[in-house]
């Protein structure tokens, strides 16, 4: 048998309902693996070694019993923005060190009662506020393609998991790109669903109206048994709804007559050469298989950026005056004035986001509202239409997750504004609700490195299914795949 970090969410599960391995065998190759390198990834900042032993246990027990679970034995890693109980979750920041989650977001419990491993939750940006994971107040995540590459951001640490072998598939979340890119830049699939497919309930906010869980895994196959058993309307979550199709259909269905748009505005000046090429490959290939290609057009995209953090950075300011040192994370002894040690909590937080709470109260502020907030918003409206009417020509829209490979550790820190431009081409599916799909096609090599290459797969709004369609076909065409990648590149 294979060695079981390099198996498959389907494979563990058909293996472990079947009594050929255990839930036991597999946390324990899982654990060891940890041990091994994530010294080296910093991918994981809590690991869940006792905890995931005991649900092996129970896992067992349950097969043992006759009763067949769809994720039996899966290990997977959690973004430690969202909740697992008895887990820390810190939020990558030091205004949270010492707070224990109370109880499980409802993606975790979902996964669980399905039968996965949770073996611990993974380094993020502070508060999901960056797109490389260097804003994390516990060290950034490696890549394990490349030592001096960033593995995006601010799910870095849960690509990273996967990616090194060290979980099967991983949740993240995706407030402006932050699955997608980390996908691009380690080569998985990563998927940002439809604003709703998936409960919120348990997740840390940094921007409600933005922000989606998403899953990472290293073949379309994976992807869908995670997310499927996630799927489905909460109420506990308002947001949330259900939707009438099968990932299960989606995956059998063929391409041939499916309507590709090419999104002009996100593939052309400024793209690198090897992005660009691999956009080419990716529909040329689809052609090959029946689906008619052409160009769509979002003309107002270029404004995107811009309005989505004036969006982003006012619902982080409203979402992060909670947390004060009153009810999370560290009490201070209040000695003297209140507001004094208010501040001495309030400087816990990083750099960025202590930039992205000033200028999002900014924006909010008295006479300043209407003027920022209120014209991203409206420009959110327009966004949404263009995007309704480009899916009147299209069935999918298809263009770069990433205008570039990954860039190097230290390039973007000192200029803020370069770093939000690793969004460009990410934010405008959030600001839409879209469904969005990094798909790895390809490696680019540069100075003796080889790096990974994605471009996105963009559906209509429910239309997830459609995304799971294309990608399969990818795959099947052996354009698109994903491996287990040991430090520093070497594919196993």
């Amino acid at each position: 048998m294979e060695a079981v970090f390099k198996m498959g969410a389907s494979r563990i599960a058909s293996a472990v309902n079947a009594g050929e391995l255990s839930a036991k065998e597999v946390v324990t190759a899982y654990l060891e693996r940890i041990a091994e390198l994530n010294g080296k990834l910093n991918a994981y900042l809590h690991v869940n070694s006792t905890g995931a032993r005991r649900a092996a246990s129970s896992v067992d027990d349950l097969v043992v019993r006759g009763e067949k679970l769809n994720l039996a034995g899966v290990p997977v890693a959690v973004k430690d923005v969202i909740s697992v109980r008895g887990l820390p979750i810190t939020c990558g920041s030091r205004v949270l060190r010492g707070y224990v989650a109370p109880y499980d977001a409802t993606v975790v419990n979902r996964l669980k009662r399905a039968g996965a491993i949770v073996l611990g939750t993974t380094n993020t940006d502070e508060f999901a506020m960056g797109s490389s994971t260097e804003n994390s107040a516990y060290g950034a995540s490696r890549n394990p393609w490349a030592e001096d590459r960033v593995p995006g951001g601010s799910s870095g640490g849960s690509a990273v998991a996967v990616s090194g072998g060290m979980a099967t598939a991983a949740l993240g979340t995706d407030t402006g790109g932050s699955v997608r890119l980390p996908a691009c830049f380690t080569g998985l699939f990563g998927l940002k669903p439809s604003y709703g497919a998936l409960s919120r309930y348990g997740l840390v906010s940094y921007a409600n109206s933005l922000e989606q869980v998403g899953v990472f895994a290293r073949s379309v196959d994976d992807l869908a048994l995670v997310y499927s058993a996630m799927l489905g309307a909460d109420p506990k979550d308002g947001t949330t709804t259900n939707f009438s199709w099968s990932i299960r259909d989606a995956l059998s269905r063929g391409v041939e007559g499916l309507r590709l748009g090419v999104v002009v505005e996100m593939s052309g000046e400024g793209i690198h050469e090897a992005v660009s090429s691999a956009l080419s490959t990716t529909c040329k290939e689809l052609e090959r298989n029946g689906v008619s290609v052409g160009e769509a057009s979002i003309k107002h995209m270029g404004y995107s950026l811009e309005a989505y953090y004036l969006i982003a950075m006012s619902e982080a300011s409203s979402n992060l005056a909670r947390f004060d040192g009153v009810r999370y994370g560290e009490h201070p002894a209040f000695e003297g004035d209140w507001n004094e040690e208010y501040s001495r909590v309030r400087s816990l937080f990083g750099l960025e986001v202590k930039r992205r709470i000033i200028l999002g109260a900014f924006a909010l502020s008295a006479g300043y509202q209407e003027m920022y907030y209120g014209r991203a918003s409206r420009f959110r409206t327009l966004l949404i239409h263009e995007f309704r009417e480009a899916f009147k020509q299209f069935d999918v829209l298809i263009a770069p997750t990433s205008p570039t490979p990954p860039f190097r550790f230290g390039e973007k820190t000192q200029d803020p504004l370069t770093m939000y431009l690793s969004d460009v081409d990410t934010v405008p599916v959030n600001l839409a609700g879209l469904p969005a799909l990094n798909v790895p096609v390809g490696t680019f090599t540069t100075d003796g490195t080889t790096l990974p290459l994605g471009v996105q797969l963009i559906a209509p709004y429910g239309r997830d299914d459609l995304l799971f369609t294309v990608a399969s076909q990818l795959e099947r065409s052996g354009l698109s795949s994903a491996r287990v990648v040991e430090p520093w590149g070497r594919i196993v």
